[in-house]
This record gives structure tokens, sequence and C-alpha cells, in this order.
């Protein structure tokens, strides 16, 4: 039997709730396929704040480094929105974590499940067919640049540096390119070169690393405000898009729409030895303990971790299959309700999917 160490951060808001159906869920399919995991769980964000007054605990940190994976449920929350920057559980927690255990790409899937095409925004015949996945760099750029105030003769100001190495932008895109191979072979990289010094050092190293190593690939290069427009024109002319820091933060957020509920997006960040696990969308506070959370995007990032960090593909795609019965046979967490539909609550859809595997 395999085992695995896993750190679980359930974190707040619908954290605690999601968290542990992914949980039963991970813990039957390694019943199915011979799989062992070790559960440790520790504090992160907000419920971090409240216990020991910082959102990162060293602790945390640590038993992060020295596990085989990490499941996150979601942080942050208006209760901690009034400490400064550096202490809230978004920018205190996630940015230093990533940054430390060298987790440099999101990989976030934008799948329009068939079942729920009609719970999109958008009409059917727009959305229907949609498979995207898109690689956001995590590391670099205007989040991690230096940050100050000042004033001069016109007045006060504040300035947000974005820097990208020739070796960032190259590493982000090599996987870009590799995990297209596996499958449409198209890359879409996202830039605004026509304005930023970045962006155009962005698409020479692409290009140049393309023409070098991934011929095989096709390259179509988007300026930004493009991207996010064929985003909601031509959704399923993208396979796999790559881009910079800031940029994959807004397009991430509009793809999800495309799938009905950014409730149904898992993630995974990767780079380092140890990967993160998290749901796409955030602690939603709003909801919390109703029994109104959808935990099909943390059990699908638990799919995510049984793909990249233990290789274990085929029980990944168990887990996938399982959510698209569930779906198919017509249960639904309210934010993906359609009328005709069967509403369920957070647990009740976790053990639907326990059923159906």
């Amino acid at each position: 039997m395999k085992e695995y160490k896993i750190a679980v951060l359930p974190g707040d808001g619908i954290g605690p709730e999601i968290v542990p159906e992914a949980i039963k869920v991970l813990n039957k399919v390694g019943q199915l396929f011979g799989l062992s995991f070790d559960y440790e769980e520790a504090l992160i964000g907000g419920a971090a704040i409240d216990a020991v007054g910082e959102p990162l605990p060293e602790a945390t940190l640590e038993l992060c480094k020295r596990s085989d994976a990490i499941l996150l449920g979601a942080v942050g929350g208006p209760k901690w929105d009034n400490l400064p920057v550096e202490k809230r559980p978004e920018a205190g927690a996630l940015l230093p974590l990533r940054k430390a255990l060298g987790l440099y790409a999101n990989v976030r899937p934008s799948v329009v499940y068939e079942e729920l095409a009609n719970a999109s925004t958008l009409k059917k015949e727009v959305v229907a067919g949609t498979d995207l996945l898109t690689i956001r760099e995590l590391t670099g750029g205007i989040y991690f640049g230096a940050k100050y105030r000042g004033e001069d003769e016109k007045g006060e100001f504040a300035v947000d540096e974005n820097k990208y190495y020739v070796s960032e932008i190259e590493r982000i895109c090599r996987l870009a390119f590799e995990v297209a191979r596996t499958r449409r072979k198209k890359v879409t990289s996202v830039d605004k070169a026509n304005v930023l010094e970045t962006s155009r050092l962005w698409r020479e190293t692409v290009t140049a690393l393309h023409e070098r190593e991934f011929s095989d690939i096709r390259l179509e290069h988007l300026y930004v405000d493009n991207a996010a427009m064929q985003l909601i024109l031509r959704p399923t002319s993208f396979d796999v898009m790559v881009t910079e820091n800031m940029f994959g933060d807004i397009l991430t957020d509009q793809a999800s729409v495309l799938t009905g509920s950014i409730g149904m997006l898992g993630s995974a960040s990767i780079g380092g030895k140890v990967a993160l696990y998290e749901p796409a969308h955030g602690s939603a506070p709003d909801i919390a303990g109703l029994g109104k959370a959808n935990p099909l995007a943390t059990i699908l990032s638990g799919a995510m971790m049984l793909k990249y960090s233990f290789k274990e593909l085929e029980a990944a795609e168990k887990i996938e299959h399982a959510v698209k019965k569930v779906l198919a046979a017509g249960y639904r967490t309210p934010d993906i309700m359609e009328k005709g539909k069967i509403l369920v609550t957070t647990k009740q859809m976790g053990d639907l999917v326990l059923a159906a595997l």
C-alpha cells in the first residue's frame, strides 16, 4: 500500500465544511486503489490570526514542508479586513506560503460539464464543450514587486513594481507547452505587449522558447483585453492559456463563470517539492455553517492532487467520473441549482460522490 502525508488546512468560512467532504472521497478512492493517506491539520488565515496572532504560523509552514501535498479550504473574510495588509489572511498567508514552497504555477481547469451547460450565464451553444486549462505565473510580477508610496511636486503617489526575469517566463511557459502536449497541442499566451515592457519581454521569450523546443505546439498570442473578450465569444477555442500573475488572477475568475459556478473549479499550485491544492472559490462567510457550500471544487482539487502530486491518474479519473455521475443524476447545491433538479446540502453532495464511487 502506498502512503502519502497530506497537510490539511481548513482555514476560514466554508473551508471547515468542504474539506471533510474531499477527505472522505480521497479515503474511499484510497480503499479502491490501495492508497493510504496520513492527514495532519493545521491553522491558516483568519483562524490562525484568532488563535495565535499570525495568518501563517511557523508550525503550519513546517508541516507543509514535510508533507507530500497540501489540501487547503479557503482563507479570509470581512472580520480581518481592517488589519494591515501584510497581516490579512490572503496576503499574509497565501502569498508567503506560495513563495516559501516555490509554487510558481497555478493550474486551474475550466471545464463545462454537459450536465451544467445551462447553468452558465452564457448561451449553452457558446459554452458547451469548453475545456480550458489556465496556467498562471504565481510568484513574480506586480504582486511580488517592490511597493511604496511617496510624494512629489504633483502630490502623493503609490508604486507597484512589475518585474519579470527571462528565467521566470521560460519556466512557466515550458510547463504550459509540456501540458499542451498531453492535450490538444495549442497554447495561448496572454500579455499586453503593445503597452508594457514586461509583456514585450514575455512575448519575445515565449516565441523563442516555442521555436527552440516546442514547434510541434500551435502558439497563439493575445493581448489581455482581447483574451478577456475571446473567453466570452469563443471559449471552446482555448486549450492551454498561459499568462503572468495579475492577468491570470483576473482571467481565471472570468473563465470560472463559463462553467456555471466557481464552486465547480479546483486548482493546483505547483512547482516545488510540495504542491498546494484548493478550490478556486473564496471563503464565502455569508453561507458558512449553513450547509449550502458546494464541495465539488474541493473534491476535484483532491483529484488534481492524485494526478499531479501522486501520479495516480486512474484514481483521479475515478473521482472525476463520480462527480459527473452525480451531476447527471440531477443533484445540485444552491450555486448550481436549476429548475427540476434536486437540491442537496454540502454533506449530502459529498455522500453522493462517495456512493457514486
